[in-house]
């Protein structure tokens, strides 16, 4: 007896569960970049190293344990600040040196201080003998601003201080920016040698006791 012929089914394999389906496919929270990466490199550019270190730890850990993005960033943020730790260790390093040859915080007598040097010191002591170099940006309490010419051979020591007064009062304008007579800052003098030499005999200082001065005086106005 024969059989008419039946439909040909074609075999299909089973679907997948969905589940399945998403195998290898990053979720949402893998596709976007890990906020505390982000974090991290935003605050290591303008150089906050402890707050960005702290939170590319963070963002390593957390990238970790969710496989999400951000590995580079937060890697990208610790360069940056190791960056700006050698950075700054050179720039101490360099500022040490530069005050070492400079002299800063070398007593010395008060003689010896160049022109142009700052320098702290008691400015009510009686006799001014010792000062110690200081950096004319950082608060101190004196500044030599000028040597001047006297002729003081033979003068008694009310001359020798009347002429080396106008001596550096004269410099003093010139300096300050102001006639000494107008000004709130105080005037000194040190009498290197009676006789008159090349560079000046008389070292001509300003400071104003009890008060520290920021910065060069030259053209304060004060």
């Amino acid at each position: 007896m024969n059989h008419p012929p039946s439909d040909i089914q074609p075999v299909r394999p089973p679907l997948p569960s969905a589940e399945s389906w998403l195998e290898g496919v990053p979720t949402p929270a893998q596709q976007k970049q890990d906020g505390y990466a982000v974090a991290a490199l935003a605050t290591s550019l303008p150089g906050m190293v402890p707050i960005a270190v702290v939170l590319a730890g963070i963002a390593l850990r957390r990238i970790k344990r969710t496989g999400g993005r951000g590995k580079r960033l937060a890697y990208g943020a610790l360069l940056v600040s190791l960056c700006w730790v050698i950075a700054t260790a050179v720039a101490v390093t360099l500022n040490l040196i530069g005050e070492h040859r400079a002299g800063i915080g070398r007593t010395v007598s008060i003689s010896q201080v160049a022109v142009g040097r700052c320098f702290d010191a008691d400015l009510d002591a009686d006799a001014l003998k010792l000062v110690r170099i200081a950096d004319c940006a950082a608060p101190h309490t004196g500044e030599a601003y000028a040597k001047v010419s006297a002729t003081l051979a033979g003068l008694s020591a009310a001359d020798t201080g009347t002429v080396a007064t106008q001596q550096c009062a004269g410099a003093f304008v010139e300096f300050v920016g102001k006639p000494y007579e107008r000004s709130e800052l105080d005037m000194y003098y040190v009498v290197l040698e009676n006789r008159d030499v090349a560079d000046g005999n008389v070292l001509c200082l300003v400071g104003m006791p009890g008060t520290k001065l920021t910065g060069t005086m030259r053209g304060s106005q004060r």
